[in-house]
C-alpha cells in the first residue's frame, strides 16, 4: 500500500515522501472530502473560528445543523501532504451558531425590502428570481457560523513494538494559528465522521483492545434527522477497556435509555472474556428494580420472550455456554420462583465469626436514631481479646452472651447448634448477692439469679435475666455497689459491669431497644455461615457478573447492604495494592443511583461511594451509574467522573449544574429540546 500511495503522490507532481510517511499521511489526507467543501475560515482564534459558507455549499453536502463538526485544513483534497510540516494538520470545529459577516445589516435590508415586495403573493418568495437578481442571490447566499475549535488531527511519532513510528494524533487544542493564511473547511460525514467519532489514541491501550469497539449508538445532531445530510447511519461505538478504573455517568430523564446504555456496556465487557485477548473483569449489579436479574418484557428477544440481562452468558460461544452461565451470580434479601439457584444475602447474625459484621449492620440501619440509649450501644464493638488474658476474655464472653439474648428478644431467630453457655460468665458471687439482696425487689432479684445459675437455660430466660440484672446495677439498695465494691478491690480490670456491658443491657430497659433491632431481622437467617460480602468479593474477584436484586426489602435496609458489599471491595483491593499485589478489575453498577449514592449536599467524604469515586482508579474499581437529575448526585462523584451519557433533561437546574464540566454548556440547548427517546450526548 505504501508504495502504491508512493506512486500517487510522485504522479501528482509530488516529491515522493520516505516510505513510513506515506500511509500516515494519507489517513490524515483522506479526511478531506473534496465533495465536502463548505467555505472559508476568515477569523481564527485558540478557542473560536468564524466560517463563511454559501447557500449552495451548505445544500450540496446536506446542510450544516447546530453541533456539527467541520475541518479546517490547508490540505489539498487529493493530496499526500508531508506530515512533518506545520500546516499538515486538520482543525476540528463545532458548530455553535450564526455569526455575522461584515456586511449583515445591508444583506438584512434587502431581504427585508424584497419580503416587503412579494407580502401576499403566495406564489413568489423575497429570492424568487424576478424579485432578487442573480448577482445579489449570490452576494446574499453567503453567512456567516461560529464554531468552537475542538483540537487538532496530526501525525506525530509513536513508540510501537519495532520501534517509533508515525501515526494519526490528535489534540485537544489548537497549538498555533496564523490570522492571515486561510484555511478551507469541510464537513465532516460518513466515513470520516466516524473516524472522528470512533478515534483512538494510539498511545493508550494495546492495538487489539482498541479494536474491540462495541456501538452504542449512531451519530445524530438534531431531533430533526434527515437522510440527505450523511450522518443518520455513522456508527458511535466504546472501548469496553476504557471504562475500566473509571467512573462513568448516565442522565436523563425515565426512558430515555439509561437502562439500555448500560447494559450494553456491561454486556461488551463480559464478552471481553471470550476475546482475542480474554479478559476476566468482575461486575456488580445494584438492581433497584429487578430488570437484571429477573426476565421482563422490556428485554424481550427477538421472539418476545421475556428476557433479563442475567442470560448474558448465552451470547458467548456455544461451546462454553455451560461454564459461562457459571459466571453470572444473582443475590437476594428473597428467593424469586424463576431463579431457583438465587443465593440469598443473609447472614448468621449469632455465629462468632459474624458477630461484629452483624453489628455493623445493626449500626447502619439505627443510624439515623439519635435516641442516647440507641446512640451509647451504636457505640458497642466487639473485639476479640488476647486469649491469654483470661479477665478480658470473660468480659467479652459476657456481652457476646447479653448481645445474643438482645438479638432474640428482637426475633431473631437462634441457630439450634447456638445455645446459652454461661458457665463463669457471671460468677458465683454476683449470683449470691443478686440471691441475698433486702431490697424490695429482692425475689425478682433471686429469680435472676436463679435463671443465671442454670446449666441450659432458655435464650428467652436469659433475656428476661438481663433485664432484672440491668436493674440489679442501677438500684442503689440491691447491695451490687457493695459487691463491686469487693469485685474493684480484688480486680485490676475495673467495675464488674463495663461500659460496653452497660450499654447492651440499656437496650432491654426500652421496649423500642430490641424492636429497633428487629428492623434487620429480613437480613438474618439460622442456617447460613458465611458473610456474603465476602463471597460476592469473591465472585468479582475471578471475573464473575454479580446481580444484587435491590426490589425486595427495606429501601435503608437495601442502602446498608450495599455499602457493606462496597467496603467489602474497596478494601479487599486496596490491601492487594498495599500487598504488591494486582487487584482484580472490577466495575460497579449503580442503576436509580439517588437510593444509593450520597446526596448533592452530603459532605461526608469518607463515605464510601465518595471514597471509590476518589481512590477507586489506583485500586482497579470502576463505577457506573444512572440517575435522572444530575443534581441529586455528591459533588465530589461528579467531579471525579471521566465519561458522561447525557438524554433529555427538561430544567435549567440540572443544565446549569452539567455546565461545570467538560464543554457541556454547548450543548445545553440540545439537552432542554431534544425529548427523542435514545437520543443524547456523549462528547468526546
Amino acid at each position: 500500500m505504501s508504495t502504491l500511495l508512493g506512486q500517487v503522490a510522485q504522479q501528482m507532481g509530488q516529491t515522493e515522501l520516505p516510505p513510513e510517511l506515506v500511509s500516515p499521511a494519507y489517513d490524515l489526507s483522506s479526511m478531506i472530502e473534496g465533495d465536502a467543501y463548505v467555505g472559508e475560515v476568515f477569523s481564527i482564534g485558540y478557542d473560536e473560528a468564524l466560517v463563511q459558507i454559501h447557500d449552495f455549499n451548505r445544500q450540496q453536502v446536506g446542510g450544516i445543523p447546530a453541533l456539527s463538526f467541520l475541518l479546517a485544513t490547508r490540505i489539498t483534497a487529493g493530496s499526500i501532504p508531508d506530515i512533518r510540516r506545520e500546516d499538515s494538520s486538520l482543525v476540528l470545529l463545532r458548530v455553535m451558531d450564526q455569526a455575522d459577516l461584515p456586511n449583515a445589516q445591508e444583506a438584512l435590508r434587502v431581504r427585508v425590502e424584497n419580503a416587503q415586495r412579494v407580502s401576499g403573493e403566495l406564489g413568489k418568495t423575497f429570492d424568487h428570481k424576478d424579485v432578487m437578481d442573480p448577482t445579489t442571490n449570490n452576494l446574499l447566499g453567503y453567512a456567516g457560523v461560529r464554531c468552537r475549535v475542538l483540537g487538532t488531527f496530526y501525525c506525530d511519532l509513536v513508540d510501537g513494538p519495532e520501534g517509533p513510528k508515525y501515526a494519526l494524533m490528535f489534540g485537544s487544542d489548537l497549538s498555533n494559528y496564523y490570522p492571515n493564511r486561510g484555511l478551507k473547511v469541510f464537513k465532516a460525514r460518513a466515513e470520516v465522521l466516524g473516524r472522528i467519532m470512533n478515534y483512538r489514541d494510539p498511545r493508550l491501550g494495546s492495538a487489539a483492545h482498541n479494536q474491540l469497539l462495541v456501538k452504542v449508538g449512531n451519530v445524530r445532531y438534531a431531533s430533526t434527522n434527515r437522510p440527505f445530510q450523511g450522518v443518520t447511519a455513522v456508527p458511535v461505538s466504546v472501548t469496553p477497556t476504557d471504562l475500566l478504573g473509571q467512573k462513568t455517568a448516565l442522565f436523563g430523564m425515565t426512558r430515555t435509555g439509561k437502562s439500555n446504555t448500560t447494559k450494553i456496556i456491561l454486556k461488551s465487557v463480559f464478552g471481553l472474556r471470550w476475546g482475542e485477548l480474554p479478559i476476566r473483569v468482575g461486575q456488580i449489579v445494584f438492581d433497584p428494580n429487578g430488570e437484571y436479574a429477573n426476565e421482563n418484557a422490556q428485554d424481550s428477544d427477538s421472539h418476545q420472550n421475556p428476557n433479563a440481562i442475567k442470560n448474558v452468558w448465552a451470547c458467548g460461544p456455544s461451546v462454553t455456554q455451560g461454564d459461562l452461565k457459571k459466571d453470572v451470580i444473582t443475590y437476594g434479601l428473597l428467593s424469586h420462583p424463576n431463579d431457583p439457584e438465587r443465593r440469598l444475602m443473609l447472614l448468621n447474625f449469632y455465629k462468632e465469626e459474624n458477630i461484629q459484621i452483624g453489628k455493623q449492620i445493626i449500626d447502619a440501619a439505627l443510624a439515623k436514631d439519635s435516641t442516647k440509649y440507641i446512640s451509647n450501644f451504636r457505640d458497642v464493638v466487639f473485639e476479640k481479646p488476647d486469649p491469654s488474658d483470661p479477665s478480658a476474655t470473660t468480659r467479652y464472653e459476657r456481652r457476646i452472651a447479653c448481645y445474643r439474648a438482645l438479638l432474640y428478644k428482637a426475633q431473631l431467630a437462634a441457630p439450634a447448634t447456638i445455645k446459652p453457655q454461661l458457665g463463669g460468665l457471671f460468677g458465683q458471687k454476683l449470683l449470691t448477692a443478686m440471691k441475698s439482696s433486702q431490697s424490695d425487689a429482692s425475689a425478682k432479684y433471686a429469680a435472676a439469679a436463679a435463671q443465671l445459675e442454670k446449666p441450659s437455660p432458655s435464650w428467652a430466660e436469659v433475656g428476661q435475666a438481663l433485664e432484672t440484672l440491668r436493674l440489679f446495677i442501677e438500684d442503689g439498695t440491691s447491695g451490687y455497689g457493695q459487691f463491686n465494691l469487693e469485685y474493684v478491690k480484688k480486680s485490676s480490670s475495673g467495675d464488674w459491669a463495663d461500659d460496653d456491658l452497660k450499654k447492651i443491657l440499656e437496650m432491654f430497659r426500652y421496649p423500642n431497644g430490641s424492636r429497633s433491632i428487629g428492623k434487620i431481622k429480613e437480613q438474618h437467617t439460622a442456617s447460613v455461615g458465611t458473610d456474603y460480602a465476602e463471597d460476592i468479593y469473591k465472585d468479582l474477584a475471578v471475573g464473575k457478573l454479580v446481580i444484587i436484586d435491590q426490589s425486595s426489602g427495606d429501601p435503608e435496609l437495601n442502602k446498608a447492604s450495599a455499602e457493606r458489599i462496597m467496603w467489602q471491595i474497596f478494601q479487599g483491593n486496596r490491601d492487594l495494592f498495599r500487598s504488591a499485589k494486582i487487584a482484580p478489575e472490577i466495575l460497579v453498577y449503580v442503576e436509580e443511583a439517588h437510593n444509593l449514592l450520597p446526596a448533592s449536599n452530603e459532605q461526608d467524604l469518607h463515605d464510601i461511594w465518595v471514597r471509590t469515586a476518589k481512590e477507586g482508579a489506583k485500586y482497579n474499581i470502576g463505577m457506573v451509574y444512572a440517575t435522572q437529575e444530575v443534581s441529586s448526585i455528591q459533588k465530589n462523584i461528579l467531579r471525579n467522573t471521566a465519561n458522561w451519557f447525557i438524554g433529555h433533561l427538561n430544567n435549567t437546574d440540572e443544565t446549569k449544574e452539567l455546565r461545570k464540566f467538560y464543554d457541556f454548556a454547548d450543548f445545553e440547548g440540545s439537552i432542554l429540546k431534544a425529548q427523542d427517546t435514545g437520543q443524547g450526548i456523549c462528547p468526546g
